[in-house]
């Protein structure tokens, strides 16, 4: 049987830190992993969801988007993957009686780990601010009928549609999505933030303009067959740990491999793969040359790469050049302008490490580049994601196998949820399609981001959040400004399996209803349902739940929007919502007629593995810009300055941390344990700063407005991070970051680049 969840919050003020070790990443203490996760499901439940999880047959991992290649491991998951499927398969549950004992103001005070360890929520909740009996404000059980009547209420009472904000987490479904996103645009509004925003918007902004998709062109096969793979600003090891897989392969197949990051990670130093004897016992080093480089100088670096490519003769792709680009000329006068000086000043690397990085590109005939995060999150973040195409582009490196570009995108089904038109600016042609499939008329002014939501929300020109999963005010940055912010809403509306920040934050009134997960099974009225999701290199498949949902009074995100959708709409609405609860089928059979290469949806997806969506870059190097070319891009080079006595801080996650899921307080990589309220400092930096290996520190993060924001008591762990840089864990730190501090086009918050200095705690 499961163990009870905590009953208190634990020390999280007091980490144990040893000094961070030369560990391999991708074997995981395996006996760990199976106890947690017994002591979530129990063993039998344990046995019989793992083997499910990324199987043809079975259900899609909740965790990151990496794909599965066609042939698959009998136990195909990671670390990371067991702990996000027994988080959802949890026997613990909370139910009306948790919320009779623990107040809004109680649930206020908890961590976002004791939250999470509570269990999977059984029945709706409504919370009235200011009814309760007692004077303390609490959720309450209500019935299906009186929450969509609720939703009903509050948004036909809007002053107009654009005050109604519809969030979409990376783990809703396919079909979820276009559901919700045809709801909200029947309603009358193209506000769909979602949690792209936050993370891979700079490179689907980058990519639009420059091959004119913004997705990514290689597949797993490609990876493969790489000559060389740079991997920058990712840390694949703790975020995508099944990338490991196919790094190693790729290493087997002659490979090489430059690891572009401020810090050393376990994971692209060295990977014990679990599913072979050698890989377990002697593992794999997997870098070749790494380049610790600072914060945000990965546009200057890349910038001089490009000039030093130009500048050698014969290493240009001039046919592909000629018949596939423009912009060259532009680009070629821009890169003439970089200057090793400047370089070597915003990147912190030495010059023999550049040129050796050079003599790697040179030598390669297919080259791969991979990011996340650590490219995305900059002010200039767009503009240093143009600059790795261009190198690709230079080398002709797009539109031939074994090449191409690779965001690794997180969450599941955070790309699919794009594809289905959870997109605040949607094109045209999109809605043009939706509009003569349904008959309805989309709005066609663009809507709200996630920043410009949360602003909304401040401004009061915003009054009803309604969030499809997630935990929006944890994963959002400014806290303070974000949590004053949703607190003035009228109402806030959460569909979840289980409890996060979010549901202590509340407007004036509060939903949470409860829905089906990957795990469980789904069946409607014409029988046992699956969804579908799409991986981060446009693979479409289909995900199976296989458990007996967690209670009776579930329903699932297909179901919920299409009941609300009928609360709201009402008859006026001739689309048919309950048909599309009662057959997910017919979702798909729409979406095939309105989003180009779905065509024929239901057929393809019943295939066993799935399908892959079409790619005109690199499928026949045809690319859709308005250029009709691949285009270069020669924007200023930019990089953060820091005044003296400052540090240049990242956010990023622990290894027992997916998103704002904490899984436990352990960094087993980076040698930290038992609390997450650490900050890692360069020795040396940590020298002139007067800041002692173990002692507390209050973090303040100075920006433009002058307002201060502080994080307090930290423990300074000296760690091996680039001079003038500093990393800490979100989201504990999101108060950190200044709303108004986002990448330039996309809007991306810039949590990877916040001036800090420090104070006694």
């Amino acid at each position: 049987m499961a163990t009870k969840p905590p009953t208190g919050d634990p020390i999280q003020d007091a980490p144990q830190v040893t000094p961070p070790k030369n560990a391999a990443a991708g074997l995981p203490a395996i006996g760990h992993t199976l106890r947690i996760a017994q002591q979530q499901m129990g063993v039998a439940r344990t046995a019989r969801t793992l083997l499910k999880v990324n199987q043809k047959d079975g259900f899609d991992c909740p965790g990151c988007a990496w794909p599965e290649g066609d042939k698959r491991h009998t136990a195909e998951f990671c670390e990371n993957g067991a702990k996000a499927v027994a988080e959802e398969a949890t026997l613990r549950r909370v139910t009306p009686e948790f919320f009779a004992a623990h107040p809004l103001a109680d649930l206020a005070t908890r961590s976002g780990y004791w939250l999470g360890q509570q269990g999977r929520i059984t029945e709706p909740m409504l919370l009235e601010r200011g009814a309760a009996a007692g004077g303390e404000d609490r959720y309450e059980p209500v019935s299906w009928e009186k929450a969509f009547e609720v939703i009903a209420e509050e948004l036909t009472a809007l002053g107009s549609p654009d005050e109604a904000l519809f969030y979409t987490s990376g783990r809703t479904s396919n079909e979820a999505a276009f559901l919700f996103q045809l709801f909200a645009r029947e309603f009358g509004t193209n506000n769909l933030p979602d949690c792209s925003n936050m993370c891979h918007e700079s490179s689907g902004s980058a990519l639009t303009e420059t091959i004119g998709i913004g997705k990514g062109s290689v597949s797993l096969e490609d990876l493969h067959r790489a000559d060389l793979i740079i991997v920058a600003g990712q840390n694949p090891g703790t975020n995508h740990p099944r990338m490991l897989s196919a790094l190693e392969k790729a290493k087997t197949s002659g490979a090489r491999i430059i690891s572009v990051n401020p810090l050393p990670e376990a994971g692209t130093e060295r990977f014990k793969n679990p599913q072979t004897p050698i890989g377990m016992f002697r593992g794999t080093a997997l870098t070749d040359l790494f380049l610790q480089i600072r914060i945000g100088g990965d546009q200057a670096l890349f910038r001089l790469l490009n000039k030093l490519v130009i500048e050698t003769d014969g290493a240009t792709d001039e046919a592909f050049i000629r018949e596939h680009t423009h912009g060259y000329e532009d680009l070629a006068a821009a890169a003439k302008e970089a200057d090793w000086d400047e370089t070597l000043t915003a990147t912190g690397l030495t010059r023999p490490e550049i040129e050796q990085a050079l003599a790697m590109i040179l030598a390669s005939e297919r080259t791969i580049v991979c990011w996340a995060m650590g490219l995305t999150q900059h002010k200039h973040a767009v503009a240093t994601i143009r600059e790795v195409v261009n190198l690709l582009l230079l080398r002709g490196n797009i539109g031939r196998p074994g090449a191409g570009v690779c965001p690794v995108r997180g969450h599941s089904n955070v790309q699919g949820d794009r594809t289905m038109g959870i997109f605040e600016r949607p094109a045209p042609a999109f809605l043009d399609a939706l509009d003569r499939e349904f008959g309805i008329t989309s709005p066609r002014g663009h809507g709200y981001d996630v920043v410009r939501s949360i602003q909304a929300l401040r401004d009061g020109r915003a009054k009803v959040l309604f969030a499809m999963g997630g935990n929006f005010v944890g994963a959002t940055p400014d806290t303070e400004v974000t949590e004053a912010a949703i607190r003035g809403a009228a109402l806030t509306v959460h569909v979840s399996t289980k409890l996060n920040r979010s549901h202590a934050v509340t407007g004036r009134r509060a939903l949470i209803l409860p829905t089906l997960g990957r795990t469980d099974k789904d069946v409607q009225q014409s029988g046992k349902q699956f969804v579908t999701v799409e991986d981060s290199m446009g693979m479409v498949h289909a995900s199976r739940g296989n458990l007996v949902p967690a209670s009776p009074h579930l329903l699932s995100e297909p179901a919920i929007v299409a009941r609300m959708a009928r609360a709201v709409l009402g008859t006026a609405s001739a689309t048919p919502w309950e048909d599309f609860e009662r057959d997910y089928a017919s979702i798909r059979e729409r979406i095939s007629r309105v989003i180009p290469g779905f065509e024929d949806f239901n057929a393809k997806v019943a295939r066993p593995g799935g399908f892959q969506l079409p790619h005109a870059p690199r499928d026949e190097r045809r690319f859709p810009t308005k250029t009709g070319k691949a285009n270069f891009t020669a924007a200023p080079v930019e990089y953060p300055r820091v005044p003296a006595g400052r540090l240049l801080l990242q956010t990023l996650r622990s290894h027992d941390q997916y998103n704002t899921t904490i899984y436990g307080l352990d960094d087993r990589y980076r040698g930290i344990t038992g609390g997450r309220r650490v900050v890692m400092v360069n020795p040396a930096d940590a020298a002139e700063l007067g800041l002692a290996d173990g002692s507390y520190t209050d973090l303040v993060s100075e920006w433009r407005d002058g307002v201060e924001r502080r994080a307090p008591g930290f423990r300074v762990v000296h760690y091996p991070t680039a001079r003038g840089c500093a990393a800490a864990y979100y989201p504990e730190t999101n108060v950190l970051v200044p709303l108004d501090s986002t990448a330039d086009v996309s809007n991306t918050p810039a949590s990877k680049s916040v001036v800090v200095r420090f104070e006694p705690a």
